[in-house]
Parts: structure tokens; C-alpha cells; sequence
């Protein structure tokens, strides 16, 4: 009796097409049959008939890739089984992936691995941060902006107005509504006018893709409806309903889709061209960052280490002629044949290290003044430690103030000088003139205040950081850090003040898009904060912002009340147009708190920094004069005249004109003060 071929068995792997995995079935009809299965046919017998197709199944096959090696090896042993008389096995029914190109499968597997890295460098960077969060001291307060009593105000303010509410409702659904006219209209095709703008939104990919356009505009109009429904809110302290306004402008900047991978089309399509390695590097960025920190996420502004102190920013030549406990004080290098008689002596802000004045030759304010033949000396703060938390006004006046005079006056034998206070450095100076007035003491023969406030009364977004609750939470850090406030704690406040320029926009760009922060001097020396002494920071908050506490006479400095009506010198102020820091508001009214002095004004272009380091070279920005002083600003800028470029010449000229005549070049080395180090000096490189 003759035997059938025994067919291949049921239960070994079919050959998979496209490097299948072995052993996993492939269809139906290859799984293993239960036992009541009927078995093969036996020679001579009708085959037993197929089961109908499933529906909507195709009945042909679809494009194949080309053929691998695995796929030709199995077609290869399904010809040897058909000439053996085997019948052939059912053919195998694809995935997707086996659909796809070599090509395309390569760029799938790239992208999955990239995706998985960037996870487990986010998962490690996290455990290793939460691992090291307890050793950063007490947990800082869940409410440090004291929002919430804020808000409640508000909220009550809204409910009890409920008609004012409905009103704004509708206004929401009105602004919805014409977004849905529009969208449909450029769906049919038509040209229709541009949404609301943000630089946020400047990539092409967010009006190309009608999706994110409507995500986008309707991001913006929501946003600008509740910071507007906050604004007006009515009965509600002035600078309560400001603090609301704070918070919910820091939450709906938080809440942009830009800020978010899933919602980004720029940082998408960034993540699918590199198949994945811009998020590996984003998260990189991230895990750095953190670690930079300490386990607290630092965002990284610049590429810090293109840049060092005394290298490539803070170069200009000059020697440290003096150093105490509490400042160095540097004479820069004659740039000129003569120079003007009276030398010109720079205090800058003690919470910024010096060398914003000089980041680089082609943007030295230092530089540009030596070569026009001013004798230039600059007083560089030292960088507080604990042992200096008791030190307060009365220590920067004495031994800051008072005695960097001492020692310009005597390095260059003149009897009087100039000097320039910039930032909380002009907010001192201006006290020391009052303080020097009262004692009939006229060795400061004309002063220059950069950005300068004495008078807080319009000090903007900073005096919400003056309350209790938010100076309890500041003396509690300081507390813990021995007396001395952190200087990651002040840049992390300035930051806030303009999150969408100094969080938001390095979070997109350093972490959702993994580009390498830029190689800028200036965001470089902005992350390079210094220390404060607890006593003069408090008393700086408390009484200046706080109390504003100078402008109406009532500031004490050794016991002392400081009356700036009592400066009678010539004072020159520069302001700031969009200054967030120092609002030009508030430096139009400083700037006539002293009303018995000679006080010219200049408003520049830009904010607190740029509009105060803008090279004449640069021809950037613009600025106004008017020798005027009415007492408003709006009449003040009604009638002052536009110059464009930068503000420096002007200064220079007023400068020259009280810097006295022509005298031989001074040499820093050739002073009675012997020379200790080359510039910048030591203080400058400390790091917080």
C-alpha cells in the first residue's frame, strides 16, 4: 500500500517575509488545528474545499519591496517542497511594517531607538535630581508669588458683576466665531487676513498647517481674553489686581502649545528630519541643565563655555590699583595722548558683575570712553559670602562709596571727579550725593545715573516682590544659605519678569528643538550673578520699594535721613523705553526728585540693557532729547526730538563739557596706588 508524503508539520514557523520574527504565526490557517480537525487528504480523495474569502479582504496582492535575502531563501525552499510533491504553504499575510521599504523601515527603527534614548536621558535626569533634591535645603512655598489671595479677589470681584462676566463670555464666543468664519473661508480657499502675531509663532510651519493655525489662534485669543478679563476687574486693590495680572500672564505663557512637543509643528518636524536626535540632544540639554543646577532645572541662556572673564569679554587693559573686603578698584589704560582733567569713576550694580560695561573691544562702553579721553575707573563689587550678611547701606556708602572716592582722588591728584551709578549702583550714588550735600562735602563735581531709580512710587512688576509673604520667603532662602541671597534666586525673579523672552523661548529652543544654546556675551554675563547680604538686600526691598522710602525723605542711612533735595550738582539720567526693570516712568520721576540739582534727560531705545550698552558703531535703536523737565513724561516725550542711533555721544558731550581741560595721558602703573593684578582683577571671577 502506497504511503502519502507526510505534508510539513502545522506547527513548525513558516519562512516570514521581511526578517519576520520565528515561531509567531503568520495567519489563521497556520496556527496549530485543535484535535477534531479534519486531516489531510489522502490520494485519490476530493480536496476538501476552502472556506470563503472574509469580506473586504483584497483578492490581490499588493506591491511588494524588493526581495531580501530572507525572503529569496524562503521562495527558494517553497520550489524545492513543490517539486517534492509537498502542496506549497499558504502564503503569509503582511504587517504594515513589511509594506515598507528597507529605506523607510531603517528610518522608523532610527526614529524609535532616538525616542527611547530621549525617554531614559529624561528618566535619568529626574531620578538623579529627585535623588538629590534634599540636600537643597527647606521646600520653597507652594504659593511664593502669593497668587492665591490674589486671584480670590478677583474671582469675587467677577462673580459680584456677573453681568460684567456675561459680557465677557460673549466677547469670547464672539472672537471664537469669527476664528471658525475664518478658517472655513481659507479652507474654501480664500485669502483672509492674518490672526493675532507672536514671535512665539514666527515659524512658517504654524500658518501652513491649518490645524496648528487654528491652534495657534485660538491659543492667542483665549489668552489675551483672560489677562484682559483680570485687567479689569473692579473694587480690587491697584496692586493686588496687578499681582492677579502677574500670575495669570505666567500661567497662560507656560500654557502656549508652543511650549509642548506634541503641539509644536516646528519642534515635529525637527523631530522626524532627524529621525529622532533632536529630542536625544533636547533631553541631553535637559539632563545638563539639570545637573548644572543641582538637581534644579537651570536653563541654560548661552553657550557658557565660549566665553571666560579676562579672555574674550572683560579685556579691556587697565590694573586693579586698590582692594579692600568690599570692592576692587580698577584703572583702565589711557587710550588717548592727553585726557580730561577730572577723571570719571563708575559704580556699577552690586547684584551684576562689572563687565557688562565692557563684554567686548567692539562693545565697550569702557573702552569707547578711554579712547575719547576720559580717565576711567570702575568700582568692582566683591561677590558676598556669609561673612558679610550684616553688611547694609550704611557699609556700601562708608566703605563703597566714600572710599573708592578717597582712592580715585588720590591715584590722579584731581580734587574732584565724575561719577556714573548704574542700575541699584545709581540708586547708592544718588543717596551718597544727598549724604555728601548735607556735609558740604563737593568732591563728586557732576554724576550719570544708567537706568537709575530713586524714587519707586511706578517701579513696576519687582514691587510685587516686595510683600511680607514673598520677603518672608526670600529671608527664608537666605536664611538658609547663611545670610546671603543665592544669585540663581535673583535671576530666577528677573527671568519672570519677561518669561516668554528668558524661559519660554530657550525651553522650546534648547529642549523641544535640541539646538545648542547661542554664543552671546550678553545672556553670558546675565547668568553670571552675584551673592547679596541679607541685611542690605531686605532693607533695599523693604524701604525702597516697600516704603519708597528715599523719595519722600524718610530713608536713614548711620541714623541718618537722606534728602536728595539738598543734590545741587549737575545730574544727567538716561532711561529706557522698553525697560522692565528700571521703567522709564520711574526714572522721569526720580529724575526730578531732585529738584534743586541741573538735571538733563535722555530716553533711549530698547530695554534695561541693551538700551544702555548700544555702541554708536552698532547705528542701532534711537533716542530723544529734550532740555526740558515737565512734570510729566507724556509732555516730556510730547515735546522731545528723535535722534536715531545711540545715546552715547550726547553723554559724552555733557561729559566733556564738566571734565575740565587737557591733561597728559594717566598710566594706571605710575600712581601713588601700586598696581595689584592686571584687569578685570579677582572679584570679577568669582562664581556664585
Amino acid at each position: 500500500m502506497a504511503t502519502t508524503p507526510k505534508p510539513p508539520s502545522r506547527t513548525a514557523p513558516t519562512p516570514a517575509r521581511g526578517g519576520r520574527k520565528p515561531g509567531r504565526p503568520t495567519s489563521a490557517r497556520t496556527a496549530a488545528k485543535p484535535a477534531d480537525a479534519p486531516t489531510e487528504p489522502v490520494a485519490g480523495t476530493p480536496p476538501t474545499p476552502r472556506p470563503p474569502r472574509k469580506s473586504g479582504r483584497p483578492t490581490s496582492r499588493k506591491p511588494q519591496p524588493e526581495p531580501t535575502p530572507a525572503v529569496e531563501a524562503a521562495d527558494a525552499s517553497r520550489s524545492q517542497g513543490a517539486a517534492a510533491g509537498a502542496p506549497p504553504p499558504e502564503p503569509a499575510v503582511e504587517s504594515p511594517f513589511d509594506l515598507l521599504g528597507a529605506e523607510q523601515r531603517r528610518l522608523i527603527e532610527t526614529l524609535s531607538l532616538n525616542l527611547a534614548k530621549a525617554a531614559m536621558t529624561a528618566q535619568g535626569a529626574l531620578a538623579g535630581a529627585a535623588m538629590t533634591g534634599g540636600d537643597r535645603g527647606g521646600a520653597m512655598s507652594p504659593d511664593p508669588f502669593n497668587a492665591a489671595p490674589a486671584m480670590t479677589a478677583v474671582m469675587s470681584s467677577l462673580a459680584a458683576r456677573p453681568e460684567r462676566l456675561f459680557q465677557a463670555q460673549a466677547d469670547l464666543f464672539g472672537r471664537y466665531m469669527d476664528l471658525w468664519a475664518s478658517a472655513t473661508r481659507r479652507a474654501a480657499g480664500e485669502t483672509v487676513a492674518e490672526g493675532p502675531t507672536d514671535k512665539r509663532f514666527k515659524d512658517p510651519a504654524w500658518s501652513e498647517t491649518p490645524l496648528f493655525d487654528m491652534m495657534r489662534q485660538s491659543y492667542l485669543i483665549t489668552a489675551d481674553w483672560m489677562n484682559g478679563l483680570v485687567a479689569q476687574a473692579e473694587g480690587v486693590d491697584p496692586l493686588v489686581r496687578r499681582r492677579a495680572e502677574f500670575f495669570v500672564k505666567l500661567l497662560t505663557d507656560a500654557l502656549s502649545p508652543a511650549n509642548f512637543l506634541a503641539s509644536n509643528p516646528a519642534a515635529l518636524k525637527t523631530l522626524m528630519e532627524t529621525g529622532g536626535e533632536s529630542l536625544v540632544r533636547g533631553m541631553e540639554n535637559f539632563a545638563a541643565d539639570l545637573e548644572r543646577g543641582g538637581g534644579r532645572l537651570k536653563i541654560s541662556q548661552a553657550d557658557y563655555g565660549r566665553f571666560e572673564v579676562g579672555r574674550n569679554v572683560a579685556t579691556a587693559p587697565g590694573q586693579v590699583v586698590w582692594r579692600d573686603e568690599l570692592f576692587e578698584l580698577i584703572q583702565f589704560d589711557a587710550a588717548s595722548e592727553t585726557q580730561h582733567a577730572i577723571p570719571l569713576l563708575i559704580f556699577p550694580p552690586w547684584i551684576n558683575k562689572f563687565y557688562i560695561l565692557d563684554l567686548q573691544p567692539e562693545n565697550s562702553m569702557i573702552r569707547w570712553l578711554s579712547a575719547r579721553g576720559f580717565t576711567v575707573f570702575v568700582c568692582s563689587w566683591v561677590n558676598p559670602d556669609a561673612d558679610k550678611a550684616d553688611f547694609g547701606f550704611e557699609q556700601y556708602l562708608h566703605r563703597g562709596i566714600y572710599r573708592a572716592v578717597d582712592k580715585v582722588l588720590e591715584q590722579t591728584g584731581s580734587a574732584r571727579l565724575n561719577a556714573v551709578g548704574y542700575c541699584i549702583g545709581g540708586t547708592l550714588l544718588g543717596a551718597a550725593l544727598a549724604h555728601m550735600a548735607a556735609h558740604d562735602d563737593r568732591r563728586i563735581n557732576a554724576a550719570t545715573f544708567f537706568a537709575a531709580q530713586h524714587d519707586f512710587a511706578e517701579a513696576g512688576d519687582l514691587l510685587l516682590f516686595t510683600d511680607e509673604h514673598w520677603l518672608a520667603e526670600i529671608e527664608r532662602q537666605m536664611d538658609a544659605a547663611g545670610g546671603v541671597l543665592p544669585g540663581a534666586a535673583m535671576a530666577d525673579t528677573f527671568n519672570a519678569l519677561r518669561a516668554n523672552d528668558l524661559v519660554w523661548s530657550f525651553f522650546v529652543s534648547n529642549y523641544l528643538m535640541g539646538k545648542s544654546p547661542p554664543a552671546f556675551d550678553l545672556l553670558f554675563w546675565n547668568a553670571d550673578q552675584t551673592r547679596m547680604p541679607k541685611r542690605l538686600h531686605l532693607d533695599y526691598l523693604r524701604s525702597l520699594y516697600g516704603r519708597n522710602a528715599l523719595s519722600q525723605g524718610e530713608f536713614e542711612i548711620g541714623g541718618e535721613r537722606i534728602d536728595l533735595t539738598k543734590v545741587r550738582i549737575p545730574l544727567y539720567f538716561q532711561a529706557s523705553r522698553e525697560d522692565h526693570i528700571a521703567p522709564m516712568n520711574s526714572v522721569y520721576r526720580s529724575a526730578r526728585a531732585f529738584t534743586n540739582a541741573e538735571v538733563t534727560l535722555t530716553l533711549a531705545g530698547s530695554g534695561h540693557i541693551a538700551g544702555v550698552i548700544n555702541p554708536p558703531a552698532a547705528r542701532k535703536y534711537q533716542h530723544w532729547v529734550n532740555p526740558a523737565l515737565p512734570e510729566t513724561l507724556d509732555a516730556w516725550r510730547a515735546g522731545a526730538v528723535e535722534h536715531p542711533g545711540s545715546w552715547w555721544p550726547h553723554w559724552a558731550d555733557w561729559l566733556a563739557a564738566r571734565s575740565g581741560g587737557q591733561v597728559p595721558a594717566r598710566d594706571p602703573s605710575a600712581g601713588p596706588l601700586p598696581p595689584l593684578e592686571p584687569a578685570p582683577g579677582s572679584y570679577v571671577k568669582v562664581k556664585s
